[in-house]
């Protein structure tokens, strides 16, 4: 379990300081509020990745857990707010993000949850241990 969790967040440090290396190298004055919108969703996917072990988020289904899908998508909702209301972008310094900006933080943080169903893929056909 413990090399699950130094993977992942591995993985997510990764994807973080690469969204900040893209928008930095772009030029972008607002690449703080991309880094912290990929740090955000990357752990909304991976909650929603570890709901199961071993099963699939496609086999449990998306639906099956009401509660935390409406958690997901209120804590969305929240950094949403966070990015794009004028109030919070002054007292948490965020800017507002271009749609094309957005759609990236949401593709690059996507790439936790696709990287621990490829880990859960592994462990049911028995090419990697797991404890």
């Amino acid at each position: 379990m413990w090399q699950h969790i130094i993977w992942v967040g591995l993985f997510i440090g990764g994807i973080s300081i690469a969204s900040q290396a893209w928008a930095y190298g772009r030029g972008v004055e607002y690449w703080q509020t991309i880094v912290f919108t990929v740090l955000t969703l990357s752990q909304l996917f991976h909650s929603m990745a570890i709901r199961s072990e071993q099963d699939s988020l496609l086999t449990i289904g998306f639906l099956s857990n009401p509660a935390m899908l409406g958690a997901v998508l209120f804590t969305v909702a929240l950094q949403l707010m966070v990015i794009y209301t004028p109030l919070f972008n002054s007292l948490l310094h965020t800017q507002p993000l271009p749609f094309y900006d957005l759609f990236i933080c949401f593709a690059l943080s996507s790439l936790t949850l696709v990287a621990v169903e490829i880990e859960k893929w592994m462990t049911r056909q028995r090419l990697i241990y797991r404890d």
